[in-house]
């Protein structure tokens, strides 16, 4: 196996897909106005107007760790606190940056049950301690899908939602695999986000077929003021903006975004489906997104290793996650599922 052989760590090995490549063609014929003020910067804001069916405020940055940090930034002051699973990417793999951009917002984590909040969860830690030495709870963020692969149903985000408004609380979504999420419900973006009490989006495209950019949706745009200062002091605001904003639009003018998410989905539910019946191997979180999450016998994961296949295992002693990309190959699932059967003996 070579390094460009398709594998299964994260779906951020993938490469760009045709609709991102194409838009960004497009865009490098000739020249256009700087820092946003384009025609695909403009474009791709009002194609995420009509598929959410209002009048957000949008914004672009590089990659999720800052569409988040600024996000939550926007959302709380120094003294306040941030709710969230703790499991949450904010919590686990951004290395303190919702702190960092927030001058030192504290992250609350709750216990969750895969991966997921509730708005019982929120309620506890909101109501833990009201006093002035407490970092004051101001914002609840859900990540969708979550990081073990599970989905928030509209009703589970409208419950959270309405703790969210009884305590005071701005709601964000970290969206990184938010495709995903759509794809796997059927239901619409709108319901899965501002119809169902979501504040903020912070909506993926990296894991679903373009190079770089995550797109910022405000759909309380009370939230949004200054929020375009805090992307430049950030060193966010992109001086050849329409090159981020372009993949969006090949995305999203023909649901390749809602195409890709569903292809994704399905290549994680057959590798769950070919590995059902092997014994020693069990499902650690249900499969509702692009990952699969496999308990296995350290030995298999050696084998699994020595046969060229590469996968994270920072969920525990015999845990490995196996995620699946906009471009994943059936026939390189189905290799995988060949491999976990022979490493297991059976």
């Amino acid at each position: 196996m070579t390094d460009q052989t398709q594998q299964f760590a994260s779906d951020n090995y993938s490469g760009i897909c045709p609709e991102a490549w194409a838009a960004m063609a497009e865009a490098n014929r000739g020249h256009e106005r700087a820092y946003g003020d384009d025609q695909w910067t403009a474009r791709a804001a009002d194609h995420f107007r009509r598929l959410f069916e209002t009048d957000c405020e949008v914004f672009f940055a590089f990659n999720g760790t800052a569409a988040n940090s600024l996000a939550l930034a926007s959302l709380c002051q120094s003294y306040h606190s941030v709710i969230c699973s703790e499991t949450a990417h904010v919590e686990t793999d951004e290395c303190g940056a919702p702190e960092f951009f927030s001058n030192g917002s504290k992250l609350l984590l709750a216990k969750t049950q895969d991966g997921k909040l509730t708005a019982e969860a929120i309620r506890e830690i909101a109501l833990k301690r009201q006093d002035i030495h407490y970092p004051k709870p101001r914002v609840v963020t859900l990540t969708q899908a979550t990081e073990v692969g599970t989905v928030y149903r509209p009703d589970e985000v409208r419950a959270i939602s309405q703790v969210c408004k009884e305590l005071g609380l701005n709601l964000h979504m970290d969206g990184a695999r938010f495709s995903n999420a759509c794809a796997f419900l059927g239901c619409s973006p709108a319901e899965l986000t501002w119809k169902a009490g979501v504040d903020v989006l912070c909506f993926g495209g990296t894991k679903n077929g373009m190079a770089v950019g995550e797109a910022i949706l405000f759909f309380n745009r009370d939230l949004a003021e200054d929020f375009d200062y805090r992307c430049k002091q950030a060193g966010q605001l992109a001086s050849k903006m329409r090159f981020l904003a372009a993949p969006w639009v090949g995305l999203l003018q023909d649901e390749a975004w809602l195409h890709y998410g569903k292809h994704a989905n399905a290549c994680a539910q057959l590798l769950a489906e070919l590995v059902a019946d092997v014994p020693g191997v069990s499902l650690m979180f249900p499969v509702e997104a692009n990952g699969v999450f496999l308990q296995m016998s350290e030995p298999a994961l050696d084998y699994l290793r020595a046969k060229g296949w590469r996968f994270y295992t920072f969920i525990g002693a015999g845990g490995a996650r196996f995620m699946c990309s906009w471009d994943t190959e059936m026939d390189r699932v189905r290799e995988l599922a060949v491999d976990i059967r022979a490493a297991m003996g059976a």
